[in-house]
């Protein structure tokens, strides 16, 4: 029952606030049309009459600002309407009949409209101080509507295009943030299918090397390293939406894989670390470093009776941080570029792609003094105090 009451008042709240939204834009709708109209009327009316006093003519002034200013309401008031069948029939689709006719009709009834308009002002304040009578205002509404045809059709035409324009503009910025959010949801897909693709051999072979420390009696190595696991497992399976955190926690959960790895490979495995102090704070891809390490120790290591070296290092030049991760295992084989990559390093690709664009770059060479160099650049970047990189 208190479910129902609060998924009740969440619809209640979403509801006020989708009704706030589209008043305060319908109220910035009108307050742009009003402005706009306005600004248009007044150029009108202060050029009809200081253009008529500078020729000599002799009118009654007032009048005519007053009638001409307020001659373009039927203009404002019409706005929205040709707004409305600006959207239902865009500009860019005029080949149905149904768009000319349409169009066509709306324009024309705002014409007639602004004609009968005009007339009856001209008619009730005499603004041009004629002495006789102007007319039958069904002839004057008739010549005032054709010879403003060609005007009311500049008219309409400027108002349904800009429309088009800002509705254009509009989707484009609702495409680009909506793209973005897809990149972000990417982006989070990807990180969690990376926390699920640690090699699952990892696991089975650090709870193998724990039974044989245990059969060995080496007790004390076997707990150390199962509250390593512990850790490591615990990093990797936390439920974070962190796409960035900072070099120093990579290195962290680095050097906690290395350390487990260390106890099944003991002397097999040495490691060295060259990452500056200064660049801790630098942002990262979370589980950036992880592929990489795991790469070199199952082609770099693994497959050497006698073991070998990892090196891990960063630098920073001109702007760019430079991860790399080295071993001095097995070169890459001649034509290793054709060959399919792992998962990981995929991984690894597509979402530096999402997160920098082409603002990164990503290489796996061979060392001259041999083994695999494997090295990520990408913009130095430190968090900001609020966490906004």
């Amino acid at each position: 029952m208190g479910g129902a009451v609060e998924y009740d008042l969440d619809m209640d709240t979403n509801s006020v606030r989708a009704q706030t939204h589209r008043w305060i834009v319908q109220s910035q709708q009108w307050i742009w049309i009003a402005s706009t109209w306005f600004g248009f009327a007044l150029v009108d009316a202060m050029d009809t009459v200081l253009v008529m006093r500078g020729e000599g003519m002799h009118h009654a002034w007032t009048k005519l600002f007053v009638t001409t200013m307020l001659s373009w309401l039927p203009w404002a008031l019409s706005t929205p309407l040709v707004l409305r069948l600006g959207r239902r029939f865009p500009p860019v689709t005029l080949r149905p009949v149904t768009t000319w006719v349409a169009h066509l009709g709306a324009c024309a009834a705002i014409g007639l409209v602004f004609s009968a308009w005009t007339m009856w002002l001209n008619v009730m304040l005499n603004p041009y101080a004629y002495t006789s009578a102007p007319g039958p205002f069904a002839h004057l509404w008739f010549d005032k509507f054709y010879n403003g045809i060609l005007t009311f059709l500049v008219l309409y035409a400027a108002i349904v295009t800009v429309s088009y324009v800002l509705d254009s503009r509009e989707r484009l910025a609702l495409q680009r943030t909506e793209t973005a959010r897809l990149n972000e949801l990417l982006s989070k897909a990807q990180l969690d299918a990376l926390r699920r693709q640690i090699e699952p051999h990892f696991l089975f072979n650090t709870l193998n090397a724990v039974a044989g420390l245990v059969r060995e009696g080496r007790n004390d190595a076997a707990v150390g390293m199962i509250a390593g696991l512990s850790d490591f497992l615990r990093r990797v399976l936390q439920d974070s939406n962190a796409q960035q955190v900072p070099l120093g926690e990579e290195m962290a959960f680095a050097q906690k894989y290395l350390e487990i790895q260390k106890v099944r490979f003991a002397e097999r495995l040495q490691l060295s670390v060259d990452v500056p102090r200064e660049l801790y704070p630098a942002q990262v891809p979370s589980l950036i470093l992880q592929p990489m390490v795991e790469n070199a120790v199952k082609h770099g290591i693994a497959k050497r009776a006698q073991g070998g070296a990892i090196r891990i290092a960063a630098s920073r030049s001109d702007g760019v941080l430079t991860l790399s991760v080295c071993n001095d295992g097995p070169s890459l084989p001649v034509g290793w570029e054709m060959a399919r990559s792992g998962i990981g390093m995929s991984n690894v690709r597509t979402r530096l792609q999402s997160l920098y664009g082409d603002a990164f770059e990503l290489s796996m060479r061979n060392q001259e003094a041999g083994g695999v160099e494997v090295s990520v650049s990408l913009p130095f970047a430190v968090a900001a105090a609020g966490g906004e990189v």
